[in-house]
């Protein structure tokens, strides 16, 4: 089943590597446009390499930084909560919020109290780490932490849900939430491509696996500049 699974994978990557392929802004060091592919194969273009965690530090990674809007008093963690507010908070003097309430999608739990959120890291930063983030500079690494361009990079969810997935890649943890695996799938691979970063091999087999579950699902992303 694995060797099936990886066979067609890897025959869509033969598929879509056109569309992955260098546009003319790219290679002017402009902006490219958002890919979206089916999940399957977003997954099959991943590029494949065995992980490392030597040196790895969480403050090699700033965070949180002055978000978007240096001069608003907001750091990027502040500007998560009150872009995902559902019921948006009162934003006070020292951009301390007052009220609101948000949804952790991990658990399906509402929480109406800013301070028992987590910005959580899509793909964690020891896994950014592991996937290719070591090699990066000091400056990509903070762009990378505080990254408010993409939606699913910053996920505001409860303190528990965060501490309980760590550092884990999908292999090793899901959200214990009922009908957000196909999303939290998308958002990790899409998250992985926007960067660049690697899979390990067993990380693969098991997107691979849930690809397979999710055939309706698609994989949006736009690579970081």
């Amino acid at each position: 089943m694995i060797k099936h699974l990886r066979r067609t994978a890897l025959a869509a990557a033969l598929v879509v590597l056109p569309l992955l392929a260098p546009t003319p802004a790219q290679a002017h060091g402009r902006t490219a446009e958002p890919s979206t592919l089916p999940m399957a194969a977003a997954v099959a273009v991943l590029p494949l390499a065995q992980e490392v965690r030597d040196g790895y530090q969480r403050t090699s990674f700033r965070h949180w930084n002055a978000g978007q809007n240096p001069t608003d008093g907001c750091n990027t963690r502040a500007e998560v909560l009150i872009s995902e507010a559902v019921e948006p908070p009162e934003v006070l003097a020292g951009c301390r919020l007052s009220g609101g309430r948000w949804w952790s999608y991990y658990d399906a739990r509402w929480v109406t109290e800013a301070s028992a959120l987590d910005i959580d890291h899509m793909v964690p930063l020891a896994e950014a780490w592991d996937s290719g983030a070591s090699q990066w500079t000091a400056l990509r690494r903070e762009a990378y932490a505080n990254d408010l361009d993409a939606q699913s990079s910053l996920i505001a969810v409860t303190a528990a849900s965060n501490r309980s997935k760590a550092d884990k890649d999908p292999a090793e943890w899901l959200p214990p939430a009922t009908g957000v695996t196909c999303r939290y799938t998308s958002e990790w691979v899409a998250t992985k491509l926007r960067w660049g970063l690697s899979v390990d091999y067993v990380e693969f087999e098991a997107l691979a696996r849930l690809a397979q579950s999710c055939p309706d699902t698609t994989v949006t992303f736009d690579p970081a500049p």
